[in-house]
């Protein structure tokens, strides 16, 4: 299969759903071409699933990809390779730092978050019904927003007032339209910014994940702690993954109940529950769409007899591997919260599978509940195909979600 033109991943994700067709139509893996990066993308979930199985394939770009010095100097998404921790550790360096993150996602600490997470949504709903009757709102910044970023900034003992800067921070770090002049000042004031929460929290230690990670760093003398780099981007990586993902899921499960209410209507009717509304918009519109980067260690031959040569950068389709018709049927493109097969790889597979996936799954099913009981009548306040998708290639979201609370909007102003 000859391809000497790799295919252009729009910067800005404007027809994600024809993007990954094409991709899925030019076979198991392909050449892109990702702002500027040449890659081979994959969007085959059997080929992608052995993927990032295999010890042939790598995160860790220092070791194992010759253009790492050069990329990172010149590449608007340089963060999401050059940072040091376990998202772009290999072999026994990411054994060691996932050990020292696991603990915050323990199903101990999660059972404890669970009544915070019923207040904090329960307030959120509560603030959203005093909006008068007829007013449009937009959930994605009422809701979708303020919940996840209450939730891992109390996870990791964010001050009230540095929350706001590390907002906009994050926000940039998954907009791929910026230029590498934004992007790097970015990335040096989201480390200034991260490396003032450590000196906070060295300061005045909590019963926090920033305080006990602080504590491995100092404490650990043997190797096995992290490095002051690794503290930093650990930090970095857990807000990040905490907060710009569980907003994006938020806003997508909220959007398919309202654009799809024979969905909807059997959640209420008790043949499905929030829980497969949430594992059905993973599967559909998984928060990612596109994660950078791995790396191959050694030639990787793919099915079709092609090589992908030592070093060369991977690109994990997520988003197109979830809707691939060999996995899901000719119903892959279609929201069913009653399907059987409900596997996805929203949360990614492997050795670096998601710590937070029950932390985001609970999130995503709270609000889901209180906000349809609260509001039964909701509807959108402009048609389904009128929202407009965050300007990214990674996080899958819409820039705004508008919603009458009570129903149309002369619906509910006669009320």
């Amino acid at each position: 299969m000859s391809q000497p033109h790799p295919f252009v991943i729009d910067p800005a994700g404007a027809d994600r759903h024809a993007e990954h067709q094409a991709l899925r139509a030019r076979g198991p893996a392909t050449r892109v071409d990702i702002l500027g990066l040449r890659a081979w993308a994959v969007s085959d979930p059997t080929l992608l699933k052995s993927l990032l199985t295999s010890p042939d394939i790598s995160k860790d770009g220092r070791a194992h990809y010759p253009d790492f010095p050069q990329t990172t100097r010149t590449w608007p998404l340089a963060l999401w390779i050059a940072v040091q921790s376990m998202f772009t550790a290999y072999g026994a360096d990411h054994r060691r730092l996932r050990r020292l993150v696991a603990p915050a996602f323990g199903a101990r600490r999660i059972a404890r978050l669970k009544p915070v997470i019923e207040s904090l949504v329960a307030d959120l709903v509560d603030d959203l019904a005093a909006v008068p009757a007829g007013q449009v709102v937009d959930l994605r910044e009422r809701l979708a927003y303020p919940l996840p970023i209450a939730v891992i900034c109390q996870l990791m003992g964010v001050p009230d007032d540095q929350r706001k800067d590390f907002r906009q921070l994050v926000d940039n770090v998954f907009d791929s339209t910026l230029t590498p002049e934004r992007a790097q000042a970015n990335t040096a004031l989201l480390f200034e910014r991260t490396d003032q929460l450590i000196a906070t929290k060295r300061k005045d230690p909590g019963d926090d994940m920033t305080s006990l990670l602080i504590a491995a760093r100092d404490d650990e003398t043997d190797g096995t702690g992290f490095t002051d780099e690794e503290l930093r981007d650990t930090l970095i990586l857990m807000i990040n993954a905490g907060y710009e993902t569980t907003v994006n899921v938020i806003d997508q499960a909220v959007f398919a109940m309202l654009s799809s209410p024979d969905q909807l209507r059997l959640v209420r009717s008790g043949r499905a529950n929030w829980e497969d509304v949430v594992e059905e918009t993973l599967r559909l519109e998984p928060a990612i769409k596109y994660l950078p980067m791995r790396f191959a260690v050694t030639d990787v031959e793919l099915p079709d007899g092609r090589t992908i040569s030592a070093g060369e950068p991977i690109l994990a389709a997520y988003a197109a591997a979830n809707r691939h018709p060999e996995w899901h049927g000719p119903t892959a493109d279609t929201f069913d919260v009653t399907r059987t097969v409900k596997d996805h790889l929203a949360f990614g597979h492997g050795v670096h599978f998601c710590l937070g996936a029950p932390l985001a799954r609970l999130e995503v099913a709270e609000a889901l509940r209180q906000l349809f009981e609260r509001f039964p009548a909701m509807s959108l306040a402009v048609p389904a195909d009128g929202l407009r998708p965050v300007p990214t290639l990674i996080s899958n979201g819409h820039q705004e979600l508008p919603v009458y609370l009570h129903g149309t909007g002369e619906a509910a102003a006669d009320s």
